[in-house]
Parts: structure tokens; C-alpha cells; sequence
């Protein structure tokens, strides 16, 4: 069965820095297609950064140059780095596969970037 659990998010101030985890389990990390998503108080679901199977990664400009996505092949779980946070940072955080199928999405974790 394939299930993404993911971790990480709490209330951080702006400017400082947050790291994500997303555990997977029922199928392996490194062969498929993984995004990181989130979705903001009354807002559609925004895709914020994909890493491929060859591990090409891929960011929205919205966090270019403050995210970073990674994964650990042993752990079996998928990053975001999270740095130089801002307010409108402040999202639920899902980890998604969108490949191979089927497509499947964790529960998220909420982040609060707030003063």
C-alpha cells in the first residue's frame, strides 16, 4: 500500500529556516516522480518543486534560490529545506508522487511563517 507521511511543520519566524520530511512507504522514493505542494488559507493547491528520477529538481520561482528538495534513497524520504521563510510561506505542505501511478498525496503539515 502506498503511503506518504509527512513531518516538519510548525511556526517559524521570517527569515529563518524549516526542513520538511516526507516518509514513504509501499513503493521505492528513487523510482518516481515526487513533488512537494502546498496549499494557503483559502487557496488552490500550488505546486512548489518536483525532483525526477534521475534526480533533476525543479522549483517554483516563488522559492527559487530559498528551497531545496532532496532525498534520502536509504530512508526511503523525500526533503524541503526550507530558508529565508516568508509570511507568505505559510501554507499545508504535501508531499505528492505523481509518478509511476497511482497518484498519491500524504495528509500535509502545516507551516506558519508569522512575527
Amino acid at each position: 500500500q502506498v503511503q506518504l507521511v509527512e513531518s516538519g511543520g510548525s511556526s517559524v519566524q521570517p527569515g529563518g529556516s524549516l526542513r520538511l520530511a516526507c516518509a514513504a512507504s509501499g513503493f521505492t522514493l528513487s523510482s518516481a516522480i515526487m513533488n512537494w505542494v502546498r496549499q494557503a488559507p483559502g487557496k488552490g493547491l500550488e505546486w512548489v518543486s518536483s525532483i525526477y528520477v534521475g534526480g533533476s529538481t525543479f522549483y517554483a520561482d516563488s522559492v527559487k534560490g530559498r528551497f531545496t528538495i532532496s532525498r534520502d534513497n536509504a530512508e526511503n524520504t523525500l526533503y524541503l529545506q526550507m530558508n529565508n521563510v516568508k509570511p507568505e510561506d505559510t501554507a499545508v505542505y504535501y508531499c505528492e508522487k505523481s509518478s509511476p501511478s497511482p497518484q498519491t498525496r500524504g495528509q500535509g503539515t502545516q507551516v506558519t511563517v508569522s512575527s
